[in-house]
């Protein structure tokens, strides 16, 4: 698996802020800032699956897609270890057709080192090439709007700095997204109401979402921002998740 052309735009971007890292059962990442790891000690490749792909009816919208489309556009708030993007990009290459293409951009306040996405990412032989390019092709200091075009019917953008700022400064063409921040409980502020606005904005209508969260604020906080919110099990156990959609009769932007 190849990896082409990295770009680095710094012109809208924040100096990238550091985070404190401590390392669980050899290569798990917790994080120091919100008290929390990085993702489901269960298996978080797993659950990428289940909550943010299937809540969001992903892959079989890929098969749908047209070549003469404007091409699909995953959102998603918290890049983290990039583990949700490498898993995406594994499922899109055996899912899609020639000639479409899938834009993923994500938000991220406290973008990891390659070294630090290297090592926790490693855990999954079945991501084992996604790790690779990734972690060859990602900057030394990453800041601004990192822009990689892993393949030629794939790019990732990751948007370093606040998500508030980064959502609200993006294009209004979303189709899907994975709400992914640490949990609200110890980081409301990505689930707040400003954000949840925000992000109906951006979404297409049509545009779907989906959430390992289930608690009643974010619940009520994508409702009041004009999704239809459906609760489903959560994965490994986990009584509930969310996922969503954006009227398509809707009139917002």
């Amino acid at each position: 698996m190849s990896t082409h052309d990295p770009e680095f735009d710094t012109r809208q971007g924040h100096q990238p802020e550091t985070q404190t890292l401590d390392w669980h059962d050899g290569d798990m990442p917790y994080s120091h800032e919100f008290g929390d790891h990085f993702y489901c000690r269960t298996d978080g490749r797993l659950e990428c699956g289940h909550v943010f792909l299937a809540g969001n009816g992903l892959p079989e919208r890929w098969q749908t897609m047209s070549p003469d489309g404007d091409g699909l556009r995953i959102g998603e708030l918290g890049f983290g270890t990039g583990l949700n993007f490498c898993e995406t990009w594994r499922q899109w290459t055996l899912a899609r057709k020639p000639g479409t293409h899938l834009h993923f951009t994500s938000f991220e306040l406290y973008p990891m080192k390659s070294d630090e996405i290297d090592r926790a990412l490693a855990r999954w032989p079945e991501i084992d090439a996604e790790r690779k390019a990734l972690v060859a092709a990602w900057p030394e200091s990453p800041e601004g709007h990192v822009t990689i075009n892993v393949d030629e019917q794939t790019r990732l953008t990751v948007v370093c700095g606040p998500a508030l700022e980064g959502v609200t400064a993006a294009e209004a063409d979303f189709d899907a997204w994975f709400l992914d921040g640490f949990a609200p409980s110890r980081n409301p502020g990505m689930w707040s109401p400003e954000l949840m606005q925000a992000l109906f904005d951006r979404t297409k209508p049509g545009g779907t979402f989906g959430t390992y969260a289930a608690a009643g604020f974010v619940r009520r906080n994508l409702a009041g921002a004009g999704f239809a919110v459906e609760r489903r099990p959560g994965f490994a156990g986990k009584r509930e998740m969310l996922c969503g959609v954006k009227a398509e009769r809707s009139t917002s932007a």
